[in-house]
């Protein structure tokens, strides 16, 4: 039976999560990622009472993309969304060929394969808004690439790389660049998950450069209904800003969470230096997808803290056990 999408980095939160949300809605999936089916307290879709509806492959991008192909041309999936990346910001400086290599060159060649097979309806590219930069105001998406990081010029690589395919073949990519996702799911060393972890285990939680960045935070239930609208109607070629409206630095986001569990800022973190090429400042205006797909973002960020907290409590003695930082594959 041919599935309805093909997920690549289903292991991922995002990926994961939105293979959970597209399993509610009642589409077939195929779930793809390099690494096994990671623990069920990570694993969105494993969360559901049944496995019906989603299969899983385990197959390495970098390293197994003829078996991908192989499995794309029997299966014949109309979509294809592709969440797999290496994705950290702050990592990628000490081993930038291993971003360029899986963002760009393995990525490409996923690119090229995929533009000779003629299912293939829409390839959802969900990218990042790491490519602008920092920035001084609310950016559309058509503001120019100004990358600060390895892993920034990963991905604004590939973005321009697909620009020129859809241009030069009509290759039906689509393009997603999220706000600061976050939700029950999220590995703890993420800013949102890694505060509630710390406040109910005693551990320090260290704010990079005070917490003065800013940010938006999104829910990821909203982010997989944006990217469902973009992977069912989005315009082929075009790109697509999924945000709040609202903004918080990183500081100001923890001490929100000590407030609604009890505690101190002083009680749970240490300040620590900014991480090198840091940006600063960046609002994506979403705007397009607003007036374009009907979406809205509907979960508040009090709702979002409180969701992921249940999650963290119903989950806290397998979390303990848990890596609680970034561990990486190259």
């Amino acid at each position: 039976m041919k599935p309805d999408f093909l997920v690549l980095g289903s292991n991922s939160f995002s990926g994961a999560s939105f293979t959970a949300f597209l399993l509610e809605q009642g589409y077939s999936v195929v779930a793809v990622s390099r690494s096994p089916e990671g623990h069920p307290a990570l694993t969105p879709y494993l969360w559901r009472p049944d496995r019906k509806g989603v299969a899983f492959h385990q197959l390495d991008l970098n390293t197994q993309l003829p078996e991908i192909c192989e499995l794309l041309n029997t299966l014949k999936p109309p979509r294809v969304v592709n969440f797999a990346a290496q994705s950290m910001v702050a990592e990628s400086w000490a081993n930038p060929d291993h971003w360029f290599m899986t963002n760009v060159v393995s990525t490409i060649r996923l690119h090229e394969a995929l533009r000779t097979m003629p299912f293939l309806e829409r390839y959802v590219h969900v990218s990042t808004p790491e490519v602008y930069g920092s920035t001084s105001g609310s950016v559309t998406e058509n503001a120019p690439f100004n990358p600060s990081t390895p892993y920034a010029v990963s991905r604004a690589a590939a973005d321009m790389s697909l620009r020129t395919y859809h241009a030069a073949y009509g290759f039906p990519v689509v393009t997603t660049r999220a706000a600061n996702v976050y939700g029950p799911g999220q590995p703890l060393y993420r800013i949102i998950p890694r505060t509630l972890f710390c406040i109910r285990t005693g551990e320090r939680l260290k704010l990079h450069g005070g917490g003065a960045s800013q940010r938006s935070f999104i829910h990821i239930r909203d982010v997989c209904d944006a990217t469902l609208r973009v992977a069912l109607h989005g315009r082929l070629g075009e790109t697509y800003h999924i945000a709040t409206q609202d903004q918080i630095t990183i500081r100001a986001l923890v001490e929100t969470i000590c407030a609604r569990m009890g505690v101190t800022l002083e009680s749970v973190a240490d300040v620590a230096e900014e991480r090198v090429g840091k940006d600063a400042f960046y609002t994506l205006d979403s705007r397009k997808i607003r007036g374009e797909l009907g979406w809205s973002d509907v979960l508040s960020l009090d709702t979002g803290i409180d969701e992921t907290l249940s999650w963290v409590d119903a989950n806290l003695d397998d979390l303990r056990r848990l890596p609680q930082s970034y561990i990486h594959k190259p």
